[in-house]
């Protein structure tokens, strides 16, 4: 009854089988009487084709390989520490093409046999209901979620969680402090792109968390911040550089396109397009996207700079700052802020 109910009032949310050669259900595969052909396979061949923007907006498939998503999720296993003895309960409703729900809802549930439990799209309502319901005990989303859940009424669906990691775009103190002070669980920003499978970076789950920062590297992995005008130098602790990524989960290259392939690497080394620096500590801070720089007046003007202190002031709910054209200084930042509701 309840699966003919789901086909009955979902059937939007259902999708459809192609009628060709391309579709074989399972049933009828395993029903055939024939001995598999076999295929040689090796962990580096190419597992999926990732598109992404990259530093130049441009799409390009990033390669990743088994091995590249396998190192990921087993990175993502000792930077979280697997409970083997816990049933874990990941809700994910983030979609799965996004290469951050794959590593982290998909492949990494996967590894650690947590159950799943998916929604397709993100309804504030059913997702309430359904984690009222189910108790997950691990979450991952990105800062718009958080901030939603910020803005309604919660009552105990949160209450089991025990891993809730923030990517796919910076997480701001101020949605991070709120959520964490309304539902008592700790959330950590992590940070990655599709060509690292995706993450490089996480705040630790126990341990000291630095604000605005996005944490440490992740096991296994090495942070470099390298002078973007001189791309061969190597800056030192504290000075700002462009985030420089080497790990088992980094990408091969693109997909046919040698050229931006050579131009992502150095020495090895992941070029992520991101201007950073590593603390005495080891801790990652993002200052902001080399595309995104603005030139005011022959000084580097960072958005995100000006994003945070936005954020700083009680009425800001959201904030985003762009460079627009000025007569007299070149380029002059411009803020587009949303303010909460009152």
């Amino acid at each position: 009854i309840k699966r003919n109910a789901y086909r009955l009032l979902k059937r939007k949310d259902i999708a459809h089988e192609p009628h060709d050669l391309r579709f074989v259900r399972f049933n009828e595969l395993i029903a055939r009487d024939v001995a598999p052909d076999p295929v040689t396979r090796d962990p580096h061949d190419l597992a999926v084709l990732q598109y992404t923007g990259g530093t130049t907006g441009v799409p390009k498939g990033a390669m990743l390989s088994h091995a590249n998503l396998a190192a990921n999720s087993a990175q993502m296993i000792t930077h979280v520490g697997h409970m083997p003895e816990r049933q874990e309960r990941t809700l994910g409703v983030l979609p799965m093409f996004h290469v951050f729900a794959l590593t982290t809802v998909l492949n990494y549930s996967v590894d650690t046999a947590a159950e799943m439990i998916l929604l397709p799209r993100f309804e504030m309502k059913s997702f309430l209901e359904t984690a009222k319901r189910v108790k997950p005990t691990q979450f991952f989303g990105v800062p718009t979620l958080y901030a939603a859940l910020n803005g309604v009424e919660l009552h105990g669906e949160f209450d089991q969680v025990r891993v809730c990691i923030s990517g796919g775009a910076p997480l701001p103190l101020d949605i991070r402090q709120k959520f964490e002070a309304k539902t008592g669980v700790r959330v950590v920003e992590g940070y990655g792109l599709s060509e690292a499978s995706p993450i490089i970076a996480c705040n630790p789950l126990q341990g000291l968390v630095k604000d605005n920062s996005c944490g440490p590297a992740f096991p296994g992995t090495t942070l470099e911040i390298r002078d973007p005008d001189n791309i061969d130098k190597v800056m030192s602790q504290g000075q700002r550089g462009e985030v420089c990524a080497r790990g088992a989960q980094v990408m091969a290259g693109y997909w046919n396109r040698p050229k931006d392939t050579e131009a992502t690497f150095v020495y090895g080394a992941l070029r992520t397009g991101d201007i950073g620096y590593l603390d005495e500590d080891g801790y990652l801070f993002l200052v902001d996207r080399i595309k995104d720089l603005i030139l005011c007046s022959g000084y580097n003007v960072y958005p995100r700079i000006i994003e945070d202190a936005l954020y700083e002031h009680p009425s800001v709910a959201e904030a985003v700052v762009i460079g627009v054209p000025d007569a007299y200084r070149g380029q002059a930042p411009k803020a587009f802020v949303a303010l909460h509701q009152g």
